[in-house]
């Protein structure tokens, strides 16, 4: 059978596991870009941030919606709202939508803030990370992380249909 004979169910599930490849490529490459570049530049820490919740709101968030809605229509095409899967997917993804608009979002703008103002306080000199932005990153780095394990346990818990 060729694309073209492909059903609507067929393109709407390619949309729905785009919208998570869309949704999440960025999130397990962020550490890789802290990683990289703080040791090189520090100054580009308050950039970095403003590029991380950036990504969230225009990226993350709109892929979300895309993923919410082509799932219903999959669930709702295929009769599944009764089924483990389908009831954990939603819950995960209003849970990510959620823990995003009101933990990661405000904290990476607390650690621009903060780390511009570590920066500038240092006027030139090495700028040593304040404890509150220590404390920031870490939630961030906490909280991340936590979001990409739960996106796996999606991943496999959608694949193996328990």
């Amino acid at each position: 059978m060729g694309a073209l004979a492909a059903t609507l169910y067929d393109y709407v599930l390619a949309l729905h596991i785009m919208s998570v490849v869309v949704a999440f490529g960025f999130v397990f490459a962020l550490p890789i870009v802290y990683y990289v570049a703080v040791p090189n530049d520090p100054r580009s820490l308050p950039l970095l941030h403003r590029v991380e919740y950036t990504v969230e709101r225009l990226l993350i968030n709109p892929a979300l919606l895309v993923l919410l809605l082509a799932g219903a229509y999959l669930a709702s095409d295929g009769n599944h709202w009764s089924e483990f899967f389908v009831q954990w997917g939603l819950g995960v993804v209003i849970v990510i939508g959620a823990i995003v608009g009101s933990v990661m979002i405000p904290t990476a703008k607390r650690a621009e803030q903060t780390a511009a103002r570590d920066l500038a306080a240092a006027d030139g000199g090495q700028a040593d990370p304040s404890k509150e932005y220590l404390a920031l990153t870490r939630r961030l780095n906490l909280v991340g992380s936590l979001l990409g394990v739960l996106v796996l346990i999606t991943i496999v818990i959608m694949t193996v249909k328990p």
